[in-house]
């Protein structure tokens, strides 16, 4: 039973966007603040924003004015939009509840590189 799939992530230009996209299951959705993680080679795993229920939102200083966190309740569904990209942000990009985290699922590759 599949409880969080990301996807969206992709080779991107310095400067360019992605928009990353999380599918969970609704016990893990529904009434929770969710989150966005990601993971490079080397460092422990950083959260980079997360969103509450009603839409309030949450931002790491590295990716502030840049990144833009969303949700459709109705998917059970959260987003990542990420614009003005850089080398730094290139890593494994993840979802999860933020206060009962759940197995991680499999991520998805953001690279950003000329």
């Amino acid at each position: 039973q599949v409880q969080l799939a990301e996807s969206g992530g992709g080779l991107v230009q310095p400067g360019g966007s992605l928009r990353l996209s999380c599918a969970a299951s609704g016990s893990i959705f529904e009434n929770q603040v969710m989150a966005w993680y990601r993971q490079t080679p080397g460092k422990e795993r950083e959260r980079v924003a997360f969103i509450g229920p009603s839409g309030g939102t949450s931002y790491a200083n590295s990716v502030k004015g840049r990144f833009t966190i969303s949700r459709d309740n109705a998917k059970t569904t959260i987003y990542l939009q990420m614009n003005s990209l850089k080398p730094e942000d290139t890593g494994v990009y993840y979802c999860n509840n933020l206060g009962r985290p759940v197995p991680w699922g499999q991520g998805t590759q953001v690279t950003v590189s000329s």
